[in-house]
């Protein structure tokens, strides 16, 4: 029963999600703030051949190494999201022309790709990986043992995270100022709130999430480094964002469903199921993901019948109100 494919894809969708979930959690913070981000795939990138290389050259037990990988690419991502947001909220230059710049910079053949050569990263199996660590006797019960109980670490983290944030938007006082930063930045102002601090403090969150997200795939979903290993996802956690209506459950729902379509043709195969277009539909579905979130983020109407933060992408100097 557990070797059904209907159980396999729903273990393997959450499997797969999860980078998904960590990069659209991160830029659902961005975007709250009003700040578009389509730097995720260059950032998770960076992230991922930071993490994988902390885990080559740190020598400690596999629990510290890993936790410390995870707070190098976090850093690393952070690192990228601070030349974005200086751009976009400092110089408020193009929110979309920096985004593309930024992946451009650091993508499959940029900073991640050079990094990843000049450390002599590739070709190299992961010396410490992330691993299913609950009881073999939870993982093996029916249906729900390697749904639920057949993961890693950081799918649980991820649901926390998930929980955290849907409660820093609604329940506190400075999630609830940061939509009023997304919504109308002018009033904000008014009530006192620091809009670019805001807008900083967010877009650097974003890119830590991406930065995990990214060592996610390296140290979790595939424990190796190859040039342009997250392979689109950073598109897709962007429309996921738009198409969660900007709400992190939904967030959720949204990356197993991509996670599980991300698992399916690898799994007919392995059952021997011929595939027809669903390898090219795979392959072609970030680059679908793109053209559809620059065109609902570019149309004001669009973005109003979505639920978009109204200031989103829109910068804001105090002295222009």
């Amino acid at each position: 029963m557990n070797h059904s494919l209907l159980v396999v894809l729903l273990a393997s969708g959450i499997a797969y999600g999860t980078p998904l979930l960590f990069a659209s959690l991160g830029e659902l913070l961005a975007e709250r703030a009003g700040v578009l981000n389509l730097g995720v795939e260059g950032m998770m990138l960076v992230g991922a051949v930071m993490g994988f290389w902390t885990v080559q050259r740190v020598g400690a037990g596999t629990p510290l190494t890993l936790t410390l990988a995870m707070v190098i690419a976090a850093v690393a991502g952070t690192l990228m999201a601070a030349i974005h947001a200086f751009l976009v909220i400092t110089l408020r230059a193009s929110q979309i022309v920096s985004g593309l710049a930024l992946t451009i910079f650091a993508g499959a053949a940029g900073l991640s790709s050079y990094l990843g050569n000049d450390l002599n990263l590739a070709d190299q199996p992961a010396r410490h990986s992330f691993a299913p660590f609950l009881p073999s006797t939870l993982q093996k019960l029916p249906v729900l043992g390697p749904i639920l109980f057949g993961q890693t670490i950081l799918v649980y983290v991820s649901w926390a995270c998930v929980v955290a944030i849907a409660l820093y938007l609604s329940r506190t006082r400075t999630g609830l100022n940061l939509r009023a930063v997304g919504e109308s930045p002018a009033a904000a102002d008014t009530m006192g709130v620091n809009v670019s601090l805001y807008r900083y403090g967010h877009t650097l969150a974003g890119g830590a999430f991406a930065g995990v997200a990214g060592a996610t795939v390296t140290l979790a979903i595939t424990p190796q480094w190859v040039d342009g290993i997250t392979g689109g996802a950073g598109w897709i956690a962007i429309a996921l964002v738009i198409f969660a209506f900007w709400r992190p459950e939904i967030c959720l729902v949204g990356a197993y469903f991509f996670g599980a379509m991300q698992a399916l043709a690898p799994e007919l195969q392995a059952r021997n199921i011929q595939l027809g277009p669903t390898v090219l539909w795979s392959n072609s579905l970030p680059y679908v993901m793109t053209i559809v979130v620059l065109v609902a983020v570019s149309s004001g109407t669009a973005r109003r019948r979505l639920g978009a933060p109204a200031a989103l992408g829109t910068p804001y100097v105090r002295e222009e109100h």
